[in-house]
């Protein structure tokens, strides 16, 4: 008992000192706050859409415990942003006390309605700050966001809560979509303003969904387009005169706008062409961070091609960036970029013709087991059937395959139907361990290959980057026909010299950083 009475007695006595000390004495603070940043930039917004949550920390690095006696927004209740100080939600705080040495962090956001703002542009700079104390003692952190105002398109909610889905086929293959079909006076998506899409947006059928030079078109999670048995699509991009902004191209994307979200890919769904989809075509279009870039099921039966894509390029896909079966496809002055299986899948046949194109795979979100570029002619189903159609013609001229991995051309073909391709005048990526099909891997057949370069040097200006110019020490450089599958301007608008390049650029000097 003697032994536990003398414990008590310590604790009681440590107590008794420790209440009895004055470091916990807070003085008013006297404008010597230092702060992580003295302007905090939020990331463009879209109006009546929260941002992302950013923070600030706030330092007192004197040997006094301080109170500051008010934190608040200098436009007061009317902010638009919202704070978050030491656990506590509000726009305005007082006496904050914070000790010696000691750090607390401030957590920021904002929602803005751009038509509470006396502004009449389609993006405002809203702005405001950090006001702490007041007076002499006062010091600011400013807070700017860019607000852009938006055509928003979602799915409508019936009365009874139900919410709008579309049907495609029907039967036992009915499949329902969280979506919407769109209105007649929705099928033109012009530059005026960026349109937000929630779920995924229908092309009804005998309808053309319409998309002008320099729209911007963005997807949340698990949104995209759908174009329905005999719609098409029509996206009119058209050549920028600065690369970085992209001034008239037409930009698909999702809709989180913070730069760390600039390049996560599987962020959206996919641009859907059905089956008995028409006549759709992408000119200057770049389609980034989707799921699937395009997929494309099957063709009209049309002898011209039922997708038609020029000048555009596909980043940064989390599984496909070009997926067709049994499709008809023209493609020229391309880029098929990062994907997390492949860069384009010619699956179940079809018919295929790639012209300056470049398939530039460098995935580094993890293992990544398939080639840039897989042909195939059969699809074995899940119960172990095997559906099978007639590869026509799958003809690379004037291309670049290439990539991180040692096999990014592969093949699997079935003799049951037929499969025809021919890789010409191309820089291909193609480095076995051990033996190969030499039936369809034998580079001096000339039924399939001529004139192929393997494993030289693309000099591709940024592949962290997803740039694929090529430097005027590419492998590629003067490789192209200047007859079979060639085009007389590049995917930038320049023209093509008399001894054209491969891929989808003609060679430049880069500038050294």
């Amino acid at each position: 008992m003697k032994r536990y009475l003398f414990i008590i007695s310590i604790v009681v006595l440590a107590i008794s000192t420790f209440s009895c000390r004055e470091d916990f004495e807070f003085s008013p603070s006297t404008g010597s706050l230092e702060f992580s940043r003295d302007t905090i930039y939020l990331d463009t917004v879209f109006t009546n859409i929260g941002s992302s949550t950013y923070n600030l920390k706030v330092y007192n690095h004197s040997d006094s415990d301080i109170s500051i006696p008010v934190i608040q927004l200098a436009n007061g209740q009317n902010s638009k942003f919202r704070l978050n100080v030491d656990g506590m939600p509000g726009k305005q705080f007082y006496d904050v006390e914070l000790l010696a040495k000691d750090s607390m962090y401030i957590f920021i956001e904002t929602t803005v309605d751009i038509t509470d703002l006396t502004t009449s542009e389609t993006q405002f700079l809203y702005s405001d700050a950090i006001e702490f104390d007041t007076d002499v003692n006062q010091q600011k952190v400013e807070l700017i966001t860019l607000v852009q105002d938006a055509v928003f398109l979602y799915p409508e909610r019936a009365d009874n809560g139900s919410t709008e889905y579309i049907t495609l086929g029907s039967g036992e293959n009915a499949t329902e979509i969280y979506g919407f079909g769109l209105d007649d006076n929705e099928l033109n998506f012009t530059n005026e303003k960026p349109y937000v899409i929630y779920g995924y947006a229908a092309v009804p059928e005998n309808k053309t969904l319409t998309i002008d030079a320099g729209a911007r078109i963005y997807f949340h999670a698990d949104s995209g387009i759908i174009v329905a048995n005999d719609a098409s699509i029509q996206v009119n991009g058209d050549v920028s005169n600065d690369t970085e902004l992209q001034e008239n191209e037409v930009i698909f994307e999702g809709d989180r706008l913070e730069t760390d979200y600039s390049d996560v890919p599987g962020q959206w769904g996919t641009i859907w062409l059905t089956q008995g989809s028409t006549n759709n075509m992408f000119n200057h279009a770049t389609i980034k961070n989707a799921t699937v870039g395009i997929k494309m099921d099957s063709n009209d039966g049309s002898s011209t091609p039922t997708l038609t894509i020029t000048n555009s390029q596909i980043h940064n896909s989390a599984n496909y960036g070009l997926w067709a079966q049994t499709a008809h496809i023209l493609s020229e002055n391309s880029v098929y970029g990062n994907a997390g299986l492949t860069s384009a899948y010619c699956s179940l046949g079809g018919i295929y013709n790639f012209n300056h194109c470049t398939f530039a795979n460098y995935w580094g979100n993890g293992y990544r087991s398939y080639p840039t570029v897989l042909l195939d002619n059969y699809l074995q189903l899940e119960d172990g059937t095997i559906v099978a159609a007639d590869l026509q013609e799958a003809t690379f001229n004037n291309c670049i395959i290439y990539g991180n991995n040692n096999l990014e051309f592969l093949v699997s073909f079935i003799d049951d139907v037929a499969y025809n391709y021919a890789l010409n005048n191309s820089l291909v990526r193609f480095n076995p361990f051990g033996n190969v099909d030499e039936d369809f891997y034998d580079f001096t057949n000339t039924q399939y290959y001529n004139n192929v370069v393997l494993n030289e040097d693309p000099d591709f200006e940024d592949t962290n980057n997803s740039k694929y110019a090529i430097g005027d020490g590419s492998a590629a450089n003067g490789l192209a026909s200047t007859t079979q599958g060639a085009t007389v301007q590049d995917i930038t608008g320049a023209t093509r010299s008399s001894s054209p390049d491969a891929g989808a650029y003609e060679s430049q000097v880069f500038e050294e950083d």
